[in-house]
């Protein structure tokens, strides 16, 4: 596996894989041609269908100002849903060209050549693996991740708390009316800030979490900085999460970081083992993933056993088995923003389950992963950010 400083990755949104990636991969190429004069950009399969409303080709085009992109939807032999193919010319003629793959979360692949800052670093392949070792060895989680991670580790990670706490509290503090073309009000400022004069202490932690959530997924659907999490469309519920253990329960901001790192631990078994891209798995691997990792990382808080972190973080997942991703008019807002709301209660919900019943549980993480990615290749391609089928479809003909 992979570092986990790959499961974080500030920048704007909407879409980890339709914007951050390009952009990232637009600054690559356009440094190994200085000398080009003119550069195409083709966008494939998810990033053609979806790109215009995710902002695909101004992402590349605020790194590439003299390039043409284009958005073919007629191919179909792709070694990812989000192929791009980049070109490069001098004085007319091709300098050089190279296919780039956006895998999720911001991260990118380079066709034919081996990743230059996302190196192997851990021995084991899956969660199975690595708790086997904490237990043989008697280490935490976080022990377990020290041990094989560079330094700097943690100061990269306060650097990334820092991000998410910024964009909940600029969400927090916004009204308005979401770009896009579908009329969408924020939400985050009225949920934060109309408390009932009889609501209980439930009801008060899910309003906030709420709000927080939503805070940041209307900051990633206005193109804002936020913090994949695994992915921006995901954006919201691990913030949504640790900002309230911070700020509404007292938790110090080192605990907030170890926090940080067991949903990272997650987040990297996923990514390892399956996908966090939703044009590859759906929704279940973007919701579903940051709802997972947020179980477990509340699990650790809560102080629980390794064996109930990981129920927590199964429990989680699997109740997103099969969910798709088709955004209403290929924006981030229709139903994800909602949705990140909803995952980051769930995340509350799978902690208490697995604090009772850790015990009885007869499937693990590993085989709950294992299932999600084969549920997301057999699932429909309409279904898989394309906007092509269920909601997206369905609000169209409307």
């Amino acid at each position: 596996m992979k570092s986990i400083r790959s499961v974080y990755k500030i920048g704007n949104g909407p879409s980890s894989s339709h914007t951050v990636g390009p952009y990232n991969a637009a600054i690559i190429f356009k440094e190994r041609y200085p000398e080009a004069d003119r550069f195409e950009v083709t966008l494939f399969g998810s990033l053609a269908f979806t790109g215009a409303g995710h902002g695909t080709e101004k992402a590349i085009m605020a790194v590439i100002e003299n390039c043409d992109v284009f958005f073919d939807q007629t191919e179909t032999d792709l070694p990812h849903p989000n192929t791009m193919l980049f070109k490069a010319y001098k004085d007319g003629k091709l300098l050089g060209e190279k296919r780039i793959l956006s895998i999720g979360g911001g991260s990118i692949v380079i066709e034919g050549e081996e990743s230059l800052d996302e190196k192997e670093i851990y021995p084991q392949k899956n969660l199975t693996e690595i708790i086997e070792e904490c237990k043989k060895e008697n280490i935490s989680l976080i022990d377990f991740i020290y041990r094989h991670e560079p330094e700097g580790l943690r100061d990269y990670l306060y650097e990334i708390w820092k991000a998410m706490k910024a964009a909940v509290e600029r969400g927090i503090a916004t009204e308005g009316i979401l770009p896009g073309g579908l009329n969408i009000t924020r939400k985050a400022k009225f949920l934060y800030e109309n408390q009932s004069e009889d609501e209980d202490f439930d009801t008060t932690m899910n309003r906030k979490i709420a709000a927080y959530a939503y805070a940041v997924s209307e900051e990633n659907a206005s193109e804002n900085i936020v913090v994949t999490a695994p992915t921006c469309g995901a954006a919201g519920v691990l913030p949504a999460i640790f900002y309230y253990m911070e700020k509404d329960r007292g938790y110090s901001e080192e605990k907030i970081i170890d926090g940080l790192i067991v949903a990272a631990v997650i987040g990297n078994v996923i990514r390892t083992n399956a996908s966090i891209s939703g044009a590859e798995c759906g929704c279940q691997a973007e919701i579903g993933s940051a709802c997972s990792m947020g179980a477990a990382a509340l699990a650790y808080l809560f102080g629980l056993s390794l064996d109930e972190i990981e129920y927590a973080a199964e429990v989680a997942m699997e109740h997103n088995l099969g969910l798709t991703c088709d955004p209403v008019n290929g924006l981030v807002q229709i139903p994800c923003i909602e949705r990140n709301a909803v995952a980051a209660m769930r995340s509350i919900s799978s902690v208490t389950l697995a604090r009772l019943l850790y015990q009885t549980r007869k499937i693990s993480f590993d085989e709950v992963i294992a299932t999600m990615y084969q549920t997301g290749k057999d699932m429909s391609e309409k279904y898989r950010e394309t906007s092509h089928g269920g909601l997206a479809e369905i609000y169209r003909a409307k």
